[in-house]
């Protein structure tokens, strides 16, 4: 691959010709991050263009392809909020939209290829081209398929068959340089030494990705292709395959290609989909808000300013242009992701986050029983834990004190706040408290930092053993209004329970 000028260039789509994009994955497996910038990336220049995005499935593999994935995309582009103009669930001109239900479309296109004289059949063993590749190989020449079947006879043909060979569909590359515009990358030529001849229908006849994908991109007009870098290597491929298919009056247009940035992992590797934090579902799972991942994950090879990282989708679509994404890889930092979701949590609305929280605040993730779950509590304590939360399922520890018939407490945290001389702090704070004011948190606080001040202690270590005793933990959401919520007499309760576990 070499970057370069040439007038050979893929036909330019006219202008004024309203854009279509398409994101067409396959139902395999959970969907990953790197899917969704796909998706994110393709969906927003639909929408800041006015075009159509067409969401289009690419079940053909029966052998890794499942249902149950297939309907676990469509939910989850339904809660990363997504819309799509054509597709599953929506119907359109270019109906079915799935490619298991378009195999007598691929078979009618790929016999026109070999009556067109674009494709031929290949009766070459596995056998055959392995030891041709190695040989090529030892010589210092390119690896690829020789063309040894590009002019079969008819009599090498029939030998063949009485053999029982079953011929593969090969296309037939045109035997010059093949150059695009990429609108990421700018102009890339391949020379023909480099993209040889490619198989496009199974020996089976089942035709491969090679040539439903170009064939269902241009019978759905699709004008602009912007997928990952990691399938660069097969454009020269697919815009002569373009080219065939307009002469055979297939398509009107060779697509304009972008390709977008890797996104890498640990170690400077691609993001597989097998990384743990590759998973969508972790992000869900976790309680990241879909507005903080796509956030995040928008910015993965672009960005609104150099100066902003927190922004909302809709300012993305108005700014979003293709030319504008970065071709450099991009690193995903969980860490950064994490950060830009908690920003997103600060900005919802606080009956938003506390309908948000909701199913973080339920089994299986709550451990306290339904009816124990006190409403007025909740609403009192989510604007405080709503500017503590990076993701959403933070709020079942956060909270878990209010409604447990007793704290939970963490051992460690217990052994590092009762220090010696605790047990006398926390008597002198719990006469302080009960003489305070209790529709006052500030009043709670000047009782704690009174207990302090006689026992020679600052706030930030008197306050240490009435939280563990009272929540369990030694971090936590805002002291003194969750004593205040928590109400005079748990509180109480609690640092008498502490302190018969200290004498104990």
């Amino acid at each position: 691959m070499a970057n370069a000028n040439s007038p050979k260039s893929s036909t330019p789509l006219g202008q004024g010709v309203p854009p279509r994009v398409r994101f067409c994955p396959s139902p395999t497996g959970n969907p990953h991050v790197g899917l969704v910038r796909t998706a994110l990336f393709n969906w927003a220049f639909a929408r800041h263009t006015g075009g159509t995005f067409v969401f289009r499935i690419e079940d053909t593999d029966a052998a890794r392809d499942s249902e149950e994935s297939y309907e676990q995309l469509l939910d989850s582009l339904r809660w990363l909020g997504f819309d799509w103009d054509e597709g599953p669930g929506v119907g359109g001109p270019h109906v079915p939209y799935r490619q298991s239900q378009r195999m007598d479309l691929y078979k009618d296109v790929a016999q026109k290829l070999l009556d067109g004289g674009y494709a031929y059949h290949c009766y070459c063993s596995t056998e055959e081209l392995d030891t041709r590749r190695d040989a090529a190989r030892a010589a210092g020449k390119p690896s690829g398929y020789d063309g040894h079947c590009r002019e079969v006879s008819a009599e090498q043909k029939a030998a063949y068959e009485a053999e029982g060979r079953t011929p593969i569909v090969r296309f037939r590359m045109p035997d010059e340089a093949i150059t695009f515009t990429d609108l990421v990358r700018g102009d890339i030529t391949y020379l023909p030494e480099n993209v040889p001849d490619y198989g496009i229908v199974r020996a089976n006849g089942a035709p491969l990705y090679t040539l439903v994908n170009p064939v269902d991109d241009a019978l759905m007009e699709i004008t602009h292709v912007l997928r990952g870098e990691d399938l660069l290597s097969s454009t020269p491929r697919q815009v002569a395959l373009y080219r065939a298919l307009i002469e055979l009056g297939i398509a009107k247009s060779v697509p304009e290609f972008g390709h977008l940035p890797y996104v890498m992992g640990e170690g400077n590797k691609k993001l597989s989909k097998r990384d743990p934090q590759a998973s969508l579902n972790l992000y869900r799972d976790r309680g990241f808000l879909p507005e903080g991942l796509l956030n995040y994950l928008s910015l993965l090879g672009w960005s609104l300013s150099a100066d902003r990282d927190i922004f909302t989708i809709d300012e993305m679509v108005a700014a979003f242009d293709i030319k504008d994404v970065n071709p450099n890889p991009a690193r995903f930092d969980l860490k950064k992701c994490e950060a830009i979701n908690a920003d997103h949590i600060r900005l919802l609305d606080v009956k938003d986050f506390t309908e948000r929280c909701r199913p973080w605040l339920k089994a299986p993730f709550a451990n306290w029983a339904p009816e124990d779950f006190d409403e007025a509590k909740w609403q009192a304590i989510a604007p405080y834990a709503q500017s503590r939360l990076k993701v959403l399922s933070e709020i079942t520890d956060n909270v878990d004190f209010l409604f447990l018939p007793e704290p939970v407490f963490d051992e460690a945290s217990w052994t590092k706040a009762m220090k010696e001389g605790s047990d006398a702090l926390l008597r002198t704070a719990r006469e302080k408290l009960e003489a305070a004011d209790w529709t006052s948190a500030e009043s709670l606080k000047e009782a704690v930092l009174a207990a302090g001040e006689e026992h020679g202690l600052k706030l930030g270590k008197a306050q240490a053993p009435v939280r563990v005793a009272v929540t369990g933990r030694t971090i936590g959401l805002p002291l003194f209004e969750s004593l205040e919520i928590l109400g005079k007499e748990t509180t109480l309760a609690r640092i008498d329970a502490a302190l018969a576990k200290l004498a104990a």
